[in-house]
């Protein structure tokens, strides 16, 4: 195959994708699962698509897309947002992954695969899509939502974790037995995690001034240059080239010239980013995905369930309801780009072969499903509130003392001319009193009878000595009722 065959194959696909991306975004999908769509019909595997492209034409731009697509996590990453509320956020973080890797290591060790795959499981099943979330939470339009600040700092706590989480992962899959050097790559790990991160702390102005140039040309060339370098040295020390370029990411973005870089740093990122969506689409066999159908359909019934419970949880601890915490499950039930890199890393560490089919068939669903829970869980969370108050509300019970002085009032002030008497005004002042709206618990909004005794009691015994005023009553619904818009 000549360059220009390559070209006008790559063109295709490209063409492709836009085709089918713009389909996708009438029923609110994301791009992910639409780049491995079209890599899959490209792939020599399949026979679906007239051409004749593989997987290795386009691995090292499929690897500068994991790189930028990392890079620009670590540039999202908000210290401020971690270190304002880092207790309260690292309960429900921690919360949320303790029990959604815990449960899913489990879940890999009952399907009989090993130890190490079940580790990958882990963290496929257990990490949502960053990228996802991001976008859902913009194009949702539920940036000021109650829950979205929450859900942000969750995620800020999930980046951190995913971190630690493939600094171990690599030591697992790096195939060493005798505990020293599993000890001492691990703690090089750990040592290139603190270092970078306290360099993004407290450094961020000697960064800046490093950074420092006007020429756009020069710019966009040194960070991705450094983007490239960090993830080279991440690769070599044993922390997979993921995470040296996350870890640039987080020191540059914690510069004056973060949102310079943001501006050319994300078209790159989704030009190559969809390189390596469609290179792990063109990796995949459909003919596979009958050996794992079983496990992924388990598998997405756990998500969604572990996604509810962990949603639930983090609201309750954050002092919210469950119309935010359905929210929540179903931004957090999202999988994409973290589990798709874990596949790669285990093909390469020669892990069960079934993992890639599992992690290509798992993403695609839960791309599918994930955004449209999402979309639509306002709507499922008012229907299940209609349903809620459709439960007849049982009625107060009967105040007989109350009852009895309404009775005296009103034989009393009947219209046969009688004047009142100090024991009838003192009944009608309790009357008014105990039934102003608002004086009982659980006192209703809509006129009731002690609403209009209390408009007679007031006007009867005011209008000697002129107009007065009412007592004031309520005329809507409190705030605070959760009426969904």
């Amino acid at each position: 195959m000549n360059l220009g065959e390559d070209l006008i194959t790559l063109g295709i696909l490209l063409v492709v994708a836009y085709v089918l991306g713009r389909a996708g975004k009438l029923i609110g999908l994301p791009s992910i699962p639409i780049y491995m769509i079209v890599g899959l019909l490209a792939s020599p595997n399949s026979g679906w698509f007239p051409l004749n492209f593989h997987s290795a034409d386009i691995e090292l731009i499929a690897i500068f897309g994991l790189i930028l697509l990392l890079f620009s996590l670590g540039l999202e990453f908000d210290q401020e947002a971690f270190f304002g509320d880092a207790g309260k956020l690292l309960i429900s973080g921690g919360s949320y992954v303790l029990i959604n890797m815990g449960v899913g290591f489990g879940f890999g060790l009952m399907v009989g695969w090993g130890t190490r795959e079940a580790l990958v499981i882990a963290g496929m099943t257990g990490t949502s899509s960053s990228a996802i979330i991001t976008k859902l939470l913009i194009e949702l339009r539920r940036l000021a939502n109650k829950e979205t600040p929450m859900i942000l700092g969750v995620t800020v706590v999930g980046d951190i974790f995913i971190a630690i989480y493939l600094a171990i992962v690599s030591v697992v899959l790096s195939g060493k037995t005798e505990i020293w050097p599993i000890v001492l790559q691990l703690s090089i790990a750990f040592l290139f995690l603190v270092v970078m991160f306290s360099v993004a702390r407290w450094g961020a102005k000697v960064v800046s001034r490093l950074m420092r140039t006007k020429d756009d040309e020069l710019f966009t060339i040194l960070f991705f240059g450094l983007a490239v370098l960090f993830a080279g040295i991440g690769e070599i020390i044993g922390v997979t080239d993921a995470i040296g370029a996350f870890l640039i990411g987080v020191v540059l973005g914690a510069s004056t010239y973060r949102g310079r870089i943001e501006r050319v740093a994300v078209p790159l990122r989704d030009v190559f980013g969809a390189f390596f969506f469609l290179n792990f689409g063109l990796a995949l066999n459909v003919a596979e995905f009958g050996s794992v159908i079983t496990i992924v359909l388990l598998a997405v019934a756990m998500t969604f369930v572990l996604s509810l419970v962990s949603g639930m949880l983090m609201a309750r601890l954050h002092g919210m309801g469950a119309r935010e915490g359905l929210n929540t499950a179903a931004i957090f039930v999202n999988r994409g780009e973290f589990t798709l890199i874990l596949a790669t890393l285990s093909v390469s560490a020669g892990l069960d072969q079934r993992l890639q089919p599992f992690a290509g068939l798992y993403v695609l669903t839960m791309a599918i499903l994930g955004p449209l829970f999402a979309a639509n869980s306002e709507k499922i969370g008012a229907a299940l509130r209609r349903r809620g108050n459709a439960v007849p509300v049982p009625r107060r019970p009967v105040d007989a003392m109350l009852a009895e002085e309404i009775a005296l009032v009103e034989a009393v002030t009947a219209d046969t001319g009688a004047t009142p008497g100090p024991e009838t005004q003192r009944a009608a002042e309790r009357v008014a009193a105990r039934a102003r709206p608002g004086s009982e618990p659980g006192a209703q909004d809509e006129p009731s009878a002690s609403d209009s005794m209390l408009d007679f009691v007031t006007d009867r015994f005011t209008s000697d000595a002129g107009p007065a005023e009412k007592p004031p009553r309520d005329s809507g619904r409190g705030a605070g009722t959760g009426d969904y818009s």
